[in-house]
């Protein structure tokens, strides 16, 4: 069994520059080494994230990972986090926790390796329960993951490259079970404990119950048409010209656009002004600015605060603490 899209995408990558790799020692990840290695790719530096969640088995994962790349000469770098005091302290989910610091690191090796680019295991079953969490957490539009995407994880830029994410769970399986290739399975996957978890196990299941047929296939459209779609706003946003020589929102501009472009530009901006958690009902909220005289400021997420001065809006730095 061949993997076309993931391989063909795999073997676009440039073999002379280095990346870094983060293996779990799950299948998805383990796949994902194997076929860089299978593409020629040598410059990787694998990234190993103990969680302390597990005991033996998170140490049995990272032994497990440190073969591999013994076996391919491949540098290894690796580190263990006591998460669950670290949620306790943050006062975040242990999942939330693990996502962050899992990126903290990668940023970490990034400057220790001076590589800015980032590869990572997700897949189209991700995909899919990414889409369904955004539509829950009220995200705007059929949200996915990108295989290419710039982040700014700890103050540092890395593009991050996800290859694998056209390409179901089970053909990953599938593909490591004929190469003969072993993997390290997390029992707690299995566990409906987790946001994501709880996805995979209860909510797909049940919508391709109540579908007759799999339902990620239309979950992964929806995802394609959510990217066409915001082809088209970057365009829009891009003829509005919404903002002043100062960076400033121009209210007579927004005054005279519609409500969904209104929410269209104060959303761009938010996300520009890295505010997180950008929600229907803060967009409504920061349009009081437009119709509201009495309205002046919109408190936002992260302490920050959109004002309205002189025909001008403005998001000032939030005051340290």
């Amino acid at each position: 069994m061949s993997l076309p899209t993931s391989q063909e995408l795999i073997e676009r990558l440039p073999p002379q520059r280095k990346y870094l790799v983060g293996v779990s020692g799950g299948a998805d990840s383990v796949a994902l080494l194997h076929l860089l290695v299978a593409a020629g790719l040598r410059k990787l530096v694998v990234c190993h994230v103990d969680h302390q969640l597990r005991g033996h088995a998170s140490r049995n994962d990272a032994r497990f990972v440190e073969r591999l790349c013994i076996r391919h000469g491949l540098t290894w770098e690796s580190t263990r986090l006591p998460v669950s005091s670290i949620a306790a302290q943050r006062g975040t989910s242990l999942e939330t926790t693990a996502r962050d610091l899992r990126y903290e690191f990668f940023s970490q090796v990034s400057r220790v390796h001076r590589c800015p680019r980032l590869l990572l295991a997700h897949h189209a079953d991700d995909q899919a329960e990414t889409l369904l969490w955004n539509l829950l957490r009220g995200s705007h539009g059929s949200k996915g993951m990108r295989i290419e995407q710039t982040m700014n994880i700890a103050g540092r830029a890395l593009l991050v490259i996800r290859p694998l994410l056209s390409t179901r769970r089970e053909e990953l399986r599938h593909w490591l079970r004929e190469h003969g290739e072993d993997w390290r399975e997390d029992a707690t996957n299995s566990q409906p404990i987790a946001t994501r978890n709880r996805l995979r196990h209860e909510v797909l299941p049940l919508l391709c119950d109540v579908a007759r047929r799999d339902v990620t296939p239309t979950l992964l459209r929806q995802i394609e048409s959510q990217q066409d779609q915001e082809n088209v706003e970057t365009w829009a946003l891009q003829q509005i010209r919404a903002l002043d020589p100062q960076g400033r929102l121009h209210v007579p501009v927004l005054q005279a656009l519609p409500n969904a472009l209104q929410n269209l530009v104060f959303r761009d901006f938010l996300h520009h002004q890295q505010v997180a958690n950008i929600s229907r009902d803060l967009l409504d909220r920061c349009r009081l600015l437009l119709t509201d005289p009495a309205t002046h400021s919109i408190n936002l997420p992260g302490g920050k605060t959109l004002r309205r001065r002189a025909g001008r809006i403005t998001c000032p730095p939030a005051p340290e603490a």
